[in-house]
């Protein structure tokens, strides 16, 4: 399975952003997709999942993201809304069989001004 995602950029605060993640290869494999991020300094947090045609949200960033799908695409989206400076991070597309987190993107860069 390969992910590819895309869509990070510069933003100010409370300005949106949506994030694409393609995925290819084997993926009728997989139980479940999410995003990540990781800010400077900190470890690499959830912030959502997409798995059996549901999305679950972190805490952190409930009612201000939705995660979506397109299944004939085979493209997960993170829409991202009322941006703060503390959502800078990279983001990642994740991909899991079974429990585990196998497959990993490549990280899209989001940065918010203030």
């Amino acid at each position: 399975v390969q992910l590819q995602a895309s869509g990070g950029g510069l933003v100010q605060a409370g300005g949106s952003l949506k994030l694409s993640c393609a995925s290819s290869g084997r993926t009728f494999t997989l139980t479940g997709m999410g995003w990540f991020r990781q800010a400077p300094g900190k470890e690499r947090e959830l912030v959502g999942t997409w798995s059996r045609g549901s999305p679950n949200y972190a805490d952190a960033v409930k009612g201000r993201i939705t995660i979506s799908r397109d299944k004939d695409k085979n493209t997960l989206y993170l829409q991202m809304n009322v941006l703060k400076p503390e959502d800078t991070a990279v983001y990642y597309c994740a991909a899991r069989q079974g429990t585990r987190w196998t497959y990993w993107g490549q990280g899209t860069q989001v940065t918010v001004s203030s």
